[in-house]
Formats: structure tokens, C-alpha cells, sequence
């Protein structure tokens, strides 16, 4: 049976079938936010700035290496930046809390210890982003906060808003949940600072690709090769994200014969999912590999990519910026 996301890119008798659902989802969404934008519920603020790094869509976007490019970014600025997320997965009994670099995703969610691992930068996490980033603040070392998602979560003040837009499959047929992807309708990206697209801009967009670094033991980060070193062998592929094609296509583009894996957003991985009868070596996402360290051999690399945005981006972002230096 397909996957009611297998129903997203186009217009069909599914995604029909499914539209008075979402035009509730549409209305729900909308009063939400008209709620908040009219002083109905309370937007708390704290005492730093937070800029929103989000999307209106479901899957994965980018936004994870976009986070962490920022964070490296605000810092070369002389800023002391930290970090909150929802910890989406995170079965922890006590929140909001702090995430390290050896933190179990278990407990605190796969994105935020990657997050952790990548920039240094003090990270919290919890459903609520306004006790996450209170938390945060309190804690100390921290004048500005980057939101790792949470553009609906609209209790939390914002000072920026980046919405972050996969280049290949836009935003599917233009519908809200469950009859396509969206959280909110497309007029939402109206109203943010920045549309980041992962691929190639159209008008009024900037655009961010994703370069691969490098290819990283799992359970020995000193060991790094470089991906070309894969370029005409075969490899099993592991991913376990919003949208596993890229990844298996980012590899095939490379040269490297796949043998692909996919798996859902998020997936808690098992040993016996990435162990194979066979001596291939095994290439998955960072996200993926912070879940498999322990249980991971040899054979299993993950490949670092970084976020590369463009110049149009770097010169968007110094202005808003400032704005809020001087404001």
C-alpha cells in the first residue's frame, strides 16, 4: 500500500478525496495565526534575539545544515549564538533540557545531537520553544537563538523568519495536510524574511546548495576520506529522512553505484537495518549515523555535507542583520 505522501505531487483522486480535510486543516491553521496576530494568545518574547529557520512543508527541506551553517556564520560575526529545537522523537520525561554532543537521540531527538556535534554551540530542546528558549537564555553564553523549525509555533517571538524550500519537489501540489504537504498555504512565504531554496531560486528566492565535505567513520570520526574514493564502486545507501531520494541522488551524482535504503523520517535504527550478508561498504546521512554509533562496524561511513548558500543570501542575511544591530 503507497504512502499517503506518495499522493502529495500531483492532483489525484486521493488527493481529492482528501481536500475537505484540508481545507479544516487550512482554516485551523489560519485562525491559529490570526489568534496570536490579534493578541488573542499571548507571543512571549525573550531577551535576545531569535531568528526562525523553518519550512510550511513536511519532509525534509535543509534546514538542519542550514542551522548549522548560520550558527558558524553568526559566530565569524563576533555573535555568541545558541540553538533550540522540538526535539521531534525525543522520549526524554523532562524538558525543556540541554543537548550535547554525546547525548542520546534517543531522548532528545537526532537533529539537535547532530546540531550539537557540528557547531558547539549550547543547544536545548523541548515541545514548548518558549521554556526551551527561556532555558537557554538562563543558562548563559547565548545573544542570539536560532529556532530549528517552529514557524508555526507562534507563542515564541520572532525577530526573523527563514523559510526553507526543497528545490525539487517545491511544495507538491499545493495542497494542506492530509491531501498534500503544507502546514500552511503558500501565501505564508509572503510574509517571511527569507525564502531559502535547496536547489535553484526563482524570483524573490535565494538559493542554497549542499556540498559533501567528506566521508566520516561512524564510530571514528578522525577517519575521513574523500566521497570520490566511492566514485564506480557499489555501496549500500541508508537514509532515513524526510526525503531519502536526495541523498541516494547526491551519491549517484557523485559516480557511486547504490544500493538503496530507504526509511522513514526520523527512523530509530536497529542493528539489524544496516547490517548486510555482503562486504559492500554502508553510506548513510549524519542524522542517521548519530542513532547507529555503538552498534556500527567498519564498514559504516556517513557522508558530511554542508550547507553552501549564495552570494545573494550572504548579502540578504548581512542586512537583516544589521537591522537588528540597530534595532
Amino acid at each position: 500500500m503507497k504512502s499517503i505522501d506518495s499522493y502529495w505531487d500531483g492532483i489525484n483522486p486521493v488527493s481529492i478525496a482528501l481536500l475537505p480535510l484540508s481545507w479544516l486543516f487550512c482554516l485551523l491553521a489560519w485562525l491559529l495565526r490570526s489568534a496570536y496576530r490579534f493578541g488573542l494568545f499571548k507571543t512571549i518574547r525573550v531577551s535576545v534575539p531569535v531568528i526562525v529557520i523553518g519550512n510550511i512543508s513536511v519532509g525534509g527541506v535543509g534546514k538542519t545544515p542550514l542551522v548549522i551553517w548560520l550558527s558558524n556564520y553568526l559566530k565569524d560575526q563576533g555573535l555568541r549564538p545558541g540553538i533550540i529545537s522540538r526535539g521531534y522523537g525525543g522520549e526524554s520525561e523532562q524538558w525543556p533540557r540541554q543537548v550535547s554532543r554525546d547525548s542520546d537521540p534517543a531522548l532528545v531527538g537526532d537533529e539537535p545531537v547532530l546540531i550539537a556535534r557540528r557547531t558547539g554551540c549550547p543547544v536545548w530542546v523541548g515541545p514548548d520553544r518558549v521554556e526551551a528558549a527561556r532555558a537557554l537564555v538562563e543558562a548563559g553564553g547565548c545573544d542570539i537563538i536560532l529556532s530549528d523549525d517552529g514557524m508555526q509555533h507562534y507563542a515564541l517571538g520572532r525577530d526573523l523568519e527563514i523559510a526553507v524550500i526543497d528545490g525539487s519537489r517545491r511544495l507538491g501540489n499545493g495542497f494542506c495536510l492530509p491531501a498534500g504537504p503544507l502546514r500552511e498555504r503558500a501565501w505564508r512565504l509572503d510574509r517571511v524574511d527569507l525564502v531559502v531554496v535547496n536547489g535553484e531560486g526563482r524570483e524573490n528566492e535565494v538559493a542554497m546548495g549542499l556540498r559533501p565535505t567528506a566521508v566520516v567513520n561512524v564510530n571514528d570520526s578522525g577517519r575521513r576520506i574523500e566521497l570520490a574514493n566511492y566514485r564506480g564502486a557499489s555501496v549500500h545507501g541508508i537514509a532515513g529522512i524526510g526525503n531519502p531520494a536526495r541523498f541516494f541522488d547526491s551519491l549517484h551524482n557523485q559516480g557511486v553505484k547504490v544500493v538503496e535504503h530507504g526509511f522513514p523520517d526520523h527512523h530509530r535504527f536497529a542493528p539489524g537495518d544496516i547490517q548486510f550478508s555482503d562486504d559492500l561498504p554502508v553510506l548513510m546521512t549524519e542524522k542517521d549515523a548519530v542513532k547507529c554509533i555503538g552498534f556500527a562496524d567498519e564498514r559504516h561511513w556517513y557522508v558530511e555535507v554542508d550547507a553552501d548558500p549564495d552570494e545573494v543570501f550572504v548579502k540578504r542575511l548581512d542586512h537583516l542583520l544589521r537591522g537588528l544591530k540597530d534595532g
